[in-house]
């Protein structure tokens, strides 16, 4: 069964109200990150809680993402001519530097350098950020390694069937060999007996009565009118 629909409506159990806030701050800030880093995009979040404790996020820095509203907000309400138009760009430029500064230096803390003057909410959030990565790269690695054995069980089994099949042709072949050689050792016996069969018959003084018999037929003297 699927979930309930949850009534959007405020909760009246304060304990139930704080489990929620801090299950659904943490989703949104998750959120939030996940925004900046798959959309390059600045993102400045701001949560008070209902006893007035202060939770934020900031891509790049909370104040620069507050002056960057500031300006923007100034900016529409009046219309770009050149000379404002190059200070919005020169603004956007260091802006961009200032970014550019802040991933450096992020960087830098995520190499394990550059941590003194950090605070312990800083270094905890920075623990927080290299603990989400390093259990996304384990993830990703473990269904690496998953996909690779499970491709390798299947050649596996390809290799057992062929396996198989081979060793079935080898048993018929030897099966075809054997009843060859028990075919010709068969006739071999019956043209031995044949030739004891049917032995040579010769006469008494020596001669074959198989062989030629060669005849020599004189014809007679004419006789002498005389005698």
């Amino acid at each position: 069964m699927g979930r309930g629909k949850i009534v959007i409506k405020r909760i009246d159990n304060s304990t139930s109200r704080q489990v929620t806030f801090c299950k659904r701050r943490n989703g949104l800030f998750k959120k939030a990150r996940e925004l900046s880093i798959l959309c390059e995009a600045e993102v400045g979040l701001v949560v008070f809680s209902s006893t007035g404790r202060l939770y934020d996020f900031a891509s790049s820095s909370m104040k620069s993402v507050i002056e960057r509203y500031k300006q923007v907000k100034e900016d529409h309400h009046q219309l770009l001519n050149p000379a404002s138009e190059v200070k919005l760009w020169q603004r956007e430029a260091g802006s961009l530097r200032q970014q550019l500064q802040y991933v450096q230096e992020l960087n830098r803390q995520l190499m394990g350098q550059e941590l003194f003057g950090l605070s312990v909410k800083d270094l905890q959030n920075l623990e927080n950020t290299l603990e989400m990565s390093l259990k996304g790269i384990r993830m990703r690695k473990e269904q690496i390694f998953t996909e690779e054995i499970k491709e390798l069980n299947q050649k596996g089994n390809l290799v057992h069937q062929e396996n198989l099949e081979l060793n079935k042709k080898v048993d018929l072949f030897h099966k075809e060999k054997a009843l060859w050689q028990t075919k010709v050792n068969g006739e071999r016996e019956v043209n031995e007996a044949n030739k004891s069969s049917h032995p040579k018959h010769t006469l008494s003084n020596g001669y074959d009565i198989h062989g030629a018999i060669h005849l020599e037929i004189s014809l007679p003297r004419p006789q002498n009118n005389e005698a």
